[in-house]
């Protein structure tokens, strides 16, 4: 009897752990769609348009998959950034690029956070894994609001009312 206990307990964890994900964190799921859209787009937009054929090679499934390979490494670049009038959570680049200046980045609404960078790095690399088709399909057609069509409408990891485009 003891054995068929232990037998249907061993079945029910499996059951549960196999069918049952962890609730996920809203703002970093929509963080690491938005800071994922906001990468590609940087990408796509450092190509030569002279280097465009009948498709342009920034807009091609093989070179858009090529960037999503390395594109969640730049999630070390983003932190959690609290907006001081709304406390509204969000996530931000804070880090200038190559050719950027710091600008008028506002460092002290920034909650920094080594493991921080690293779960954003995580949520990027499940929302590419998860979303991959999504992601490709979003940037190969549409010109406008790719923000808001791949987190919002395509994924649902962002809620319509939070944040503008970016």
């Amino acid at each position: 009897m003891e054995v068929i206990r232990l037998h249907f307990g061993i079945m029910v964890a499996a059951f549960l752990i196999c069918h049952v994900e962890g609730k996920r964190d809203p703002v970093l799921y929509c963080g690491a769609c938005r800071a994922l859209v906001e990468e590609l787009y940087y990408e796509i937009r450092k190509i030569d348009p002279k280097k465009m054929v009948v498709v342009p090679l920034a807009k091609s499934e093989l070179y858009l998959t090529e960037v999503l390979e390395n594109v969640c490494e730049k999630m070390n670049d983003y932190g959690l950034y609290v907006d001081p009038s709304t406390q509204e959570k969000s996530y931000r680049r804070f880090a200038p690029r190559d050719n950027e200046g710091i600008g008028s980045v506002d460092f002290k609404n920034f909650k920094f956070n080594p493991e921080e960078s690293n779960t954003l790095k995580y949520a990027c690399e499940r929302v590419v894994e998860e979303h991959e088709d999504e992601v490709i399909s979003v940037i190969t057609k549409e010109a406008e609001n790719l923000t808001n069509k791949l987190c919002t409408e395509k994924t649902g990891l962002c809620k319509e009312f939070l944040h503008g485009e970016l």
